[in-house]
């Protein structure tokens, strides 16, 4: 193997998003798919025998979270760089990948050059996103305070199932997804409620709504 060859594993619950990462990125000279992977666990069962120079992750996979893997491969193979390619373009979603560990982040509405960047980029020693996300963010991370009835108040865990309940996803569907009970997300939700200020699961409900759609 030549040493300038950069190493990629692509995990997504996508079958076709796959297939198109690997054929977009196969014929860029200098890169090398070297797997793939639907699920967290599975992620990680494949990358630990022969760690990746890159693993391109997406937030949502079936089973597990992008977010959870990205924080695994940091304190188990922390060679390992991820860019994470999402559908989700939240500033919030956005901050906490980049401090779970991942070195860039790409929305799957940009153009495919944006990828190949992230990668050249990312190898190159650079945290890479859209310039007007970095902008935006900065702007966030300075002026932002954390108070009670601000997103900023919730766990990874519980903004996740946040936004898996904002996207309509019921609390069996948000267990299934995430490997814990139903009492379990009943739990999370409860904290959201008491966090954001919320009177009831219905006020909980149309704010998730209301986030995941940019309007909160």
């Amino acid at each position: 193997m030549k040493p300038d060859v950069v190493r990629i594993f692509l995990v997504d619950d996508h079958p076709l998003v796959r297939e198109w990462l690997e054929q977009l990125l196969r014929g860029e000279p200098g890169f090398e798919v070297i797997g793939q992977a639907e699920d967290a666990a599975g992620a990680l069962a494949a990358m630990r025998p022969n760690p990746p120079d890159i693993a391109i992750v997406d937030l949502t996979l079936r089973s597990g979270t992008g977010l959870d893997l990205i924080k695994d491969l940091r304190a188990q193979m922390p060679t390992v760089q991820v860019i994470v390619l999402s559908m989700h373009e939240e500033l919030a979603q956005v901050e906490r990948a980049l401090r779970a560990g991942a070195a860039g982040y790409v929305m799957k509405r940009e153009s495919t050059t944006r990828i190949v960047e992230a990668i050249r980029s990312v190898r190159g020693g650079n945290v890479y996103a859209n310039p007007e996300v970095l902008a935006r963010l900065a702007e966030r991370m300075v002026g932002r305070r954390q108070t009670t009835g601000s997103v900023d108040a919730l766990s990874d865990r519980e903004l996740e199932v946040f936004r898996r309940m904002g996207e309509g996803h019921a609390t069996k569907r948000i267990a299934t997804d995430l490997g814990v009970s139903m009492k379990t997300v009943q739990e999370y939700q409860a904290r959201i409620k008491d966090k954001l200020g919320l009177a009831d699961a219905a006020e909980l409900m149309r704010a998730a709504v209301r986030w995941t759609e940019g309007v909160l």
